[in-house]
């Protein structure tokens, strides 16, 4: 479908006491690249904001495979894998170097009128037209 890439490098502010990135700091990997992907797809927090909806994070899963460590540079990949009743984003960590598959995981994001505050359960209709558009 539509995917987005970046590169991070581990800096030590990242790491834990045991000397790899400490499990929180993944989740802000993720919003990094699904950043990424929300401005591929011009609908990132801004333009959704104006479009008159919010999208929290309903669901969020990660599945360590392998540490990473200080200096240790990896390509975080972000890839729109459902769109139509809420947004689900797929997320793979590897290794620059090796293309070895460090960490996976997912996230879920689910469409909030902001005026009256209830959820929808079909996405609207600026998503379809956003998606649609890198598609064709």
């Amino acid at each position: 479908m539509i995917s987005a890439d970046i590169t991070i490098k581990c800096q030590f502010y990242d790491l834990d006491p045991m000397g790899i990135v400490w499990h929180g700091n993944y989740a802000r990997f993720f919003e990094q690249a699904r950043c990424a992907l929300l401005d591929k797809m011009d609908y990132n927090y801004m333009q959704m904001n104006e479009s008159g909806f919010a999208w929290p994070i309903v669901d969020m899963r990660i599945k360590y495979i392998r540490p990473i460590r200080f200096g240790q540079e990896v390509k975080v990949t972000a890839e729109l894998v459902e769109y139509e009743n809420r947004l689900k984003i797929n997320y793979e960590v590897r290794d620059i170097d090796t293309d070895e598959r460090l960490t996976r995981g997912f996230t879920i994001q689910v469409a909030i009128d902001k005026n009256s505050e209830e959820m929808l359960f079909q996405s609207p209709p600026i998503l379809y037209k956003k998606v649609e558009a890198l598609l064709c």
